[in-house]
């Protein structure tokens, strides 16, 4: 531990801290504020630094003829390779319409066909034109705008290093920025942080997407299941050398007729699923990866030369392709896998709740058990809008709730470099992996960490780890004889213990699940195994380190110690010296139990991590709690 009793640089108070200006959490944020309770946002980055604004395809919601909410559901259910809650998936797909009335209502512009109704394309694993979009390839954009003019208050460039937590659950927020390190009192925190594109070289997401809510769920208590399904998306504009964020090409490009074909113009996909180029993404991504192997070559081709009124429909991707040089109406697109979305995430119910009192988890960072091993494409705004909705209403359930966060140790925390993590997990927790890639991947960070892994020579890299110093003197005062760390500095060590935890948390859940399911390829076992269809679940045990946990649907007497060691009240396998006030006591419907730290291998039970029932209980509705619009404009 380290750190002294301090006196934050800043301090605010809210009923509920949303963190995260995306779709989920502006979502939340608003359906909070309606309903009278005082929301802050706190943005990491600026208005327009969320997944959410690069999303291009669009919104799937059920059209109003020719499908139907069974088709919706069959086509998410065939996508997430038997680990989808089928309840889930329906109590979300019937919820889309509403959602997307709502968000017309805020000013959405979709695009509309010749006949004038709203325009609908289809992309891969759909079985019918479901997807809405807006601006051509813009949609995330719009739907951004359309949030975001709703004008609630939000700390830009602010940055959560902790959820304050104590024995009745959340206290509130510690977070960094530019007037230094300060604290959040609130009794609610909504983790909305989006996805780990960052754990990879090549990815789809922003810069700031460095898994911070699985990290802050994790070390507040919580757990995280399915980590070890990271999708690639298999069309990504490729460029030689090319590192960080690339241009996604929309799967709504397939959609209007484009093919994939390799550098010989035989197509990729012929033969390797009935949908051909419109199958599921994992497929696709799997069928380019094994042509890249087999030709050894480092990117295959769109050809969308066919594709009327490209410049038209596409624009975004029209743009991106001229900076490339390339010119989509008479250039064949080079295009390649990248990580994409993490359809794993931090354990909720069907109201975002997660196992530690006040804390609530929507959008990407969430598992739900919508996208089970494998987002159906498009699916990913309809549930940010669903959830963020559904969250922000059950915080409501907090309101009145006392929180104070007060002077307190601050635990140090590996950070590795960006760099290492990054090479690490592109290297061997790819689109395919294997037993040893993922082993040699855990013993290199391990390694580096400091742990007692054995590596061969020479396999560790030359970057030693940097021991994260999570105190609030962190960002005013000198660390090892340096002069005073700036918050950008702060931020930055935070994403690298953020990133560390989280690649440690992916590699433990990819090395247990032994098979090929969904977006997970185990290149020694291509194939499902009938009796694996269940949740990997994870928490981190008394030193920081994850843990593999069994699932269970139990009584209200579950315990998360502290520091992420889960027991039974009354005689678990937890460690002894845990204080009674760093506990956090699952609520009356736990979302979830886990086992020791003692236990391995792939948990058991994937049916008992199961939402609540889609109608919000009329108990989360404290009395007293009316309508409202809340703050007119955030603060400067």
């Amino acid at each position: 531990m380290t750190g002294e009793p301090w006196n934050p640089a800043w301090e605010e108070r809210a009923d509920l801290v949303v963190i995260g200006g995306g779709v989920a959490g502006l979502t939340a944020a608003r359906a909070a504020s309606r309903r009278g309770l005082r929301v802050l946002i706190l943005s990491k980055g600026g208005p327009s630094d969320t997944a959410t604004q690069y999303a291009q395809g669009g919104i799937a919601v059920v059209a109003p003829q020719g499908d139907s909410v069974d088709s919706h559901v069959a086509d998410t259910l065939a996508a997430g390779g038997g680990l989808c809650d089928p309840a889930a998936v329906r109590s979300i797909v019937e919820a889309g319409p509403d959602a997307v009335a709502a968000l017309t209502d805020l000013g959405a512009v979709f695009d509309l066909g010749r006949d004038g109704q709203i325009s609908r394309t289809r992309e891969g694993g759909h079985s019918t034109r479901r997807i809405i979009h807006a601006g051509g390839d813009a949609t995330g954009a719009e739907v951004q705008r359309a949030l975001s003019a709703a004008g609630l208050p939000v700390l830009f460039g602010t940055a959560v290093l902790d959820v304050v937590t104590d024995e009745s659950g959340v206290q509130g927020v510690v977070a960094v920025s530019g007037r230094g390190t300060g604290v959040v009192h609130a009794p609610a925190v909504l983790l909305a942080t989006g996805g780990l594109g960052q754990l990879y070289a090549l990815s789809t997401n922003p810069a700031g997407a460095t898994a911070d809510g699985v990290a802050l769920a994790l070390w507040a208590g919580a757990a995280v299941a399915d980590l070890e399904f990271v999708q690639f998306h298999p069309t990504v504009l490729y460029s030689p050398g090319g590192l960080g964020r690339q241009p996604l090409i929309s799967e709504a490009v397939r959609g209007e007729g484009a093919v994939l074909v390799d550098s010989r113009g035989d197509s990729v996909t012929a033969g390797v699923h009935p949908r051909g180029d419109l199958a599921p993404r994992d497929v696709v991504s799997r069928a380019i990866a094994a042509r890249l192997r087999e030709l050894g070559e480092d990117h295959v081709y769109l050809d969308a030369r066919a594709v009327p009124d490209f410049t038209v429909r596409f624009p975004t991707i029209t743009t991106s392709c001229r900076v490339a040089g390339i010119d989509p109406r008479r250039d064949l697109i080079p295009v390649a896998p990248a990580a994409h979305y993490q359809c794993g995430g931090v354990v909720t119910d069907l109201h975002g709740r997660t196992g530690v009192p006040g804390l609530y988890a929507a959008g990407e960072v969430a598992r739900t058990g919508l996208h089970g091993a494998n987002r159906l494409a498009s699916n990913s705004l309809l549930e940010g809008l669903v959830m963020g909705e559904r969250a922000g209403l059950a915080a409501l359930e907090r309101l009145g709730e006392p929180a104070f966060v007060s002077g307190r140790c601050f635990v140090d925390r590996p950070a590795l470099p960006r760099a290492l993590v990054q090479r690490t997990m592109t290297e061997h927790a790819s689109v395919v992996r294997d037993g040893r890639g993922l082993a040699q991947a855990t013993a290199v960070l391990e390694a580096a960490i400091g742990r007692d892994a054995r590596l061969p020579a020479g396999s560790v890299e030359e970057e030693s780890p940097v021991i994260v110093p999570m105190s609030p003197e962190s960002s005013s005062a000198s660390i090892a004889g340096r002069s005073p760390v700036s918050p950008a500095e702060v931020i930055a060590r935070f994403e690298g213990s953020a990133l560390t935890v989280t690649a440690r948390a992916v590699l433990l859940a990819a090395a247990a699940r032994t098979e090929s399911r969904g977006c997970h390829t185990r290149a020694e076992q291509p194939v499902p195994q009938g009796d694996s269809a269940e949740a990997t679940v994870v928490c981190l045990d008394g030193s920081g380190a994850p843990y593999l946990a069994a699932t269970a649907v139990g009584s209200p007497d579950v315990v998360v110690h502290g520091p992420g060691v889960p027991t039974h009240a009354g005689g678990g396998t937890g460690p002894a010296d845990v204080p009674e006030g760093m506990r956090h006591r699952v609520p009356d419907d736990p979302v979830l139990r886990c086992r020791g730290a003692g236990d391995v291998g792939p948990a058991t039970g994937a049916a008992s991590i199961r939402g609540l029932p889609a109608a919000m209980p009329d108990a989360g509705i404290p009395a007293g709690a009316t309508a409202g619009t809340g703050p007119a404009e955030a603060p400067s």
